[in-house]
């Protein structure tokens, strides 16, 4: 099957490669040159324009849009004018999925189709595959199920869950259609809701056990530092990466992102190359959004998109005035 993709980036790239492998024909463009002649080289059909890109395509074409959120609308409005009736327009970004309901309503009163997938791998997908949550009308993604079966994971040695041997479906394999326009991404939305949580959880309990020799340190006798009561309750100088390795191993807190944190303490115990200012892409956002609309508790999330500001410092303006706060009542004065 051939498929066009715009945008080769961090996964853009690799997911025209998944399929290539798959056998499907690829028709690829981006602003940089240099990673369309790359997987040009690589055998897919490389476009140095946007129309020579959807001359190259085939009808009904199905182009799948990989940009940050911020430019979709404008990628959409560049290659709508350029389509027929029936081809596929598809946004595998992080897309807000209100953004998604508007553009499937404008795009099919032009005859046009429009999906939004929610895809989730990273820099992983070209060998573990694409967690692919999918929106729009059944049609399109009928139509394009042997794209999403390749990008997909498969099963592998993960068997169904007990009573879902007889389910069917595709959601066995790695992909999805959760609904009508705006589902793939909400879905997706909630995903990484959740992602931040559980990374923040991981973060936060390395944290204590990073501080947990505490009681070992020499700390100031003086009113503005918090005394020790029991320094012998904290003296464990312990190895984190092999903590993570070991949690690996039958613990209940054992995932994919453990084993990635795994790695990154195997690689880097200290983790000096990174300044621990943490982005925020949008979904985190959004999702307590509509946790709001919805009258839905999401404490633990929402926490954790905070601790994501108060990482880049945006924290820093209240944190002053505190400061300020404890030296007007009190001549507090900060410590070096």
């Amino acid at each position: 099957m051939q498929l066009g993709m715009i945008g080769l980036g961090r996964m853009g790239g690799n997911m025209v490669r998944r399929l290539m492998r798959g056998g499907h024909e690829c028709v690829v463009f981006d602003l940089n040159q240099g990673a369309v002649a790359l997987l040009a080289a690589e055998g897919a059909i490389g476009a140095d324009s946007l129309e020579a890109f959807i001359n190259a395509l085939k009808p009904p074409r199905a182009i799948w849009i990989m940009l940050p959120a911020a430019v979709v609308d404008e990628m959409v409005g560049r290659v709508k004018g350029l389509l027929d009736a029936g081809d596929i327009l598809l946004d595998g970004g992080n897309s807000c999925y209100i953004d998604d309901i508007r553009r499937a309503e404008a795009l099919t009163v032009e005859g046009l189709h429009y999906l939004d997938v929610g895809t989730s791998g990273g820099v992983w997908g070209l060998e573990r595959g694409y967690c692919l949550m999918i929106g729009g009308a059944a049609e399109p993604v009928r139509h394009l199920d042997p794209i999403f079966k390749t990008l997909a994971p498969g099963m592998g040695d993960i068997p169904p869950s007990p009573g879902r041997e007889q389910a069917g479906g595709t959601a066995e394999q790695g992909y999805l259609h959760c609904g009508p326009p705006g589902a793939g991404h909400f879905v997706k939305m909630v995903h990484n809701g959740i992602e931040y949580g559980v990374m923040a959880a991981y973060a936060e309990g390395f944290n204590i056990l990073k501080h947990a020799n505490i009681g070992a340190v020499t700390r100031e006798a003086d009113a503005e530092t918090t005394p020790l009561r029991h320094p012998e309750h904290f003296q464990y100088p312990l190895n984190l990466a092999d903590i993570a390795e070991l949690w690996r191993r039958g613990s209940v807190v054992t995932s994919w992102l453990l084993d990635l944190t795994a790695n990154a303490l195997a690689a880097s115990p200290e983790l000096g190359e990174f300044a621990g200012q943490v982005s925020d892409s949008g979904e985190g956002r959004w999702t307590i959004n509509a946790a709001i609309e919805l009258g839905t508790p999401a404490p633990v999330l929402s926490a954790a998109l905070f601790q994501r500001f108060a990482s880049r410092g945006e924290d820093e303006f209240a944190c002053k005035l505190v400061s300020a706060m404890r030296y007007q009542f009190g001549g507090h004065q900060e410590k070096p």
